[in-house]
């Protein structure tokens, strides 16, 4: 049995994007001048990922704690976002259009990539990403990635608020049992 956290699909794709960003830092922002550009990036990335493993493993006990770092997760993605928008504005790259076929073929990929069925018995990814040679279609690839895991991020606050909403937390829950067993003993 695996971990709780790789189970969930905005932990595979934080995976992708994290893995992603080292691949792509490495590749095209190798120089001095863009060392803080490269911590920032790959520090987002690990954050965006690391945060949904630290929420998930608080779910049982803290509800609220979950969805703060859930939400602090999406914000780190959200700020990769910015960061691989920056990389193509300054080079007057284009930012291809959620239409484009290519963006199509790059969320096929991300599907693929992030099923279950690819996981190893470790829970490791089996089919590693391998970024494209070009740096506009590489920053493209993990911008979609990245929108991806923020919409996906979305969702799973919201069920979490939901359940919290419906079934209250655990000390709330604890409190209850609590009473009840004092009432009935």
């Amino acid at each position: 049995m695996l971990p709780k956290h790789k189970y969930l699909l905005t932990y595979r794709y934080s995976e992708l994007i994290h893995d992603g960003t080292v691949q792509f830092c490495s590749l095209f922002l190798n120089d001095w001048k863009y060392k803080r550009t490269v911590e920032q990036m790959t520090q987002a990335a690990r954050s965006g990922k690391q945060n949904i493993v630290e929420g998930v493993g608080q779910s049982a006990t803290s509800k609220g704690g979950e969805i703060k770092l859930l939400g602090v997760a999406k914000a780190s993605i959200e700020e990769l976002i910015c960061d691989f928008e920056d990389f193509l504005r300054q080079r007057n790259l284009i930012i291809w259009s959620k239409t484009d076929p290519r963006i199509l073929n790059f969320r096929q990929l991300g599907f693929n990539l992030s099923n279950l069925s690819n996981l190893s018995h470790l829970g490791d990814l089996k089919k590693k990403l391998s970024l494209p040679n070009e740096s506009e279609e590489a920053a493209n690839l993990l911008l979609t990635f990245c929108h991806l895991a923020t919409y996906l991020l979305d969702r799973q606050i919201k069920v979490a608020e939901d359940k919290f909403i419906k079934t209250g937390g655990y000390s709330e829950n604890l409190l209850k049992k609590r009473l009840s067993y004092k009432l009935h003993k």
